[in-house]
């Protein structure tokens, strides 16, 4: 896939004070493996979560660098800094018959927010769903960051109360397959 023409948002001003540098968002090249997996980490602090481990990072890394990419990864800069990322894949609705854009993850670091870093990050991927005829773009957003939900409420997007998100680790799908003898 031919990767989006950047987007330039700027000049912003930050909380009503100096105008900041301009954003620039684009596709993640292999050179860009190290400051991405830097933002991932990052992100995995903020939720509290373990960050990824070398082998998950290898796997990161091959799965969207590799001869096969299962993911793509797009980078906001200012000044030629990462300061934020993007990560989607394709699923498939059946009842649109139309590709879905995923957005697993979209994360600003904490000093860069408030300057409209994110919208422009969250931009550029509904734009790049719809030059791929996407029918429409998911995620899902933790029940405690209420700046995201705000964020994607100030969007315009709807919450999908009726859908509940399931979930099996591989050890679940591991323990399933020796319980049905296949």
């Amino acid at each position: 896939m031919e990767p989006p023409t950047p987007k330039v948002v700027g000049p912003m001003k930050e909380n009503g004070g100096s105008p900041a540098a301009a954003v620039n968002v684009r596709r993640a090249t292999r050179e860009d493996a190290a400051s991405l997996l830097h933002l991932i980490t990052r992100l995995a602090e903020f939720e509290k979560l373990p960050p990824p481990d070398e082998a998950a990072r290898e796997r990161l890394v091959r799965d969207l660098f590799g001869p096969a990419p299962r993911l793509e990864a797009y980078l906001a800069e200012e000044l030629a800094e990462q300061i934020g990322y993007a990560l989607v894949f394709e699923t498939y609705s059946s009842f649109l018959a139309l590709p879905t854009l995923y957005l697993e993850d979209l994360f600003v670091l904490p000093e860069h927010r408030s300057r409209k870093v994110g919208q422009a990050l969250f931009s550029a991927m509904a734009s790049e769903a719809l030059r791929r005829g996407c029918g429409r773009m998911e995620w899902v957003v933790l029940d405690w960051n209420r700046g995201a939900i705000e964020f994607y409420r100030r969007l315009g997007a709807t919450h999908m109360k009726e859908w509940q998100l399931y979930r099996l680790t591989r050890a679940e799908m591991e323990n399933m397959r020796t319980s049905s003898g296949s």
